[in-house]
């Protein structure tokens, strides 16, 4: 305790014997502390705090446009799945798809059909309806897919074959392959805004509205026109000439249709969503004269 006491009594003294400091040492001195920016400079502390800066608004940039991105509307690959699901779930009630549906073995059969044919990797899927308000239709749907709906009281009336029914379907895949529905259930509206961001906008619901009425009016009122017809009945033609056995099923087909319509009232309407089977098999008939 002492000594403790006699090391502070010494330091005192040290310090009040110390020489007052002049202006200049003092300068001396302040300007010896400025130098430690550049020690910290050396060390790259400045740099890493700059970069650490950087980041912190990259982050925040990408945050932003993380946000504004989620008010973009669909591109046209994505805006179609989504209306023709829709548009199936929504008209339930009248499609009735939601039944148990038998196993036919469709999906392999028509993937063999096609594959017979050259067309390789086509993706699709079948939707069985158990309604005559519809008969056969082919969807919008995913890039390079195609949504097929296929009536099971058309089918099983006429009583068709796989054979058929992969012929049938191929009509569908080639129709929807030229973009006809497509074309038919777009609106300016629906162009203008396609893959386009609405960040500070007002959605407008009227455009879903619109192509939903467009849908129900193809689908289930005017179908398709005459020169459209024309068109895929000579593509079908084209196709399936060079194979007798897939050619003869398109006839048989076409004939089993005209029977339909013309003695089923329940398919009195087909004629209007595609227009007379009879007519196309005179398209598909040679000219003797």
């Amino acid at each position: 305790m002492k000594l403790i006491i006699i090391f502070l009594t010494l330091l005192n003294l040290s310090l009040a014997q110390e020489p007052k400091k002049s202006k200049e040492e003092l300068e001396s001195e302040l300007v010896d502390f400025s130098k430690i920016k550049d020690v910290i400079k050396s060390d790259g502390l400045e740099a890493q705090a700059k970069k650490k800066s950087l980041e912190a608004l990259a982050k925040k940039k990408k945050r932003l446009e993380k946000n504004v991105s989620r008010f973009n509307y669909p591109t046209e690959h994505d805006f179609w799945p989504f209306m023709s699901e829709y548009w199936i779930v929504k008209n339930a009630p009248i499609l009735k798809w939601d039944m148990k549906k038998p196993d036919y073995g469709l999906e392999d059969s028509f993937k063999r059909y096609l594959e017979e044919l050259g067309y390789y990797e086509v993706k699709f899927k079948i939707l069985l309806v158990d309604s005559p308000n519809i008969t056969h239709f082919s969807l919008p749907y995913r890039k390079n897919e195609i949504l097929f709906l296929l009536s099971v009281p058309f089918i099983r009336t006429m009583d068709l074959s796989k054979l058929e029914i992969s012929t049938l379907l191929l009509e569908d895949y080639l129709r929807i392959e030229k973009r006809y529905f497509h074309e038919m259930v777009t609106t300016k509206e629906l162009t203008s805004v396609l893959g386009t961001n609405f960040h500070g906008k007002k959605v407008n619901p009227q455009i879903v509205k619109d192509i939903l009425k467009k849908y129900d009016d193809v689908i289930f009122s005017t179908g398709f026109n005459f020169k459209q017809q024309f068109a895929v009945t000579k593509d079908m033609e084209r196709v399936l000439k060079n194979n007798m056995k897939l050619w003869n099923s398109y006839f048989s087909l076409l004939r089993k249709i005209d029977k339909l319509v013309k003695e089923n009232v329940f398919y009195d309407k087909y004629n209007k969503i595609y227009p007379s089977p009879e007519l196309q098999i005179n398209w598909l008939t040679p000219n003797n004269d």
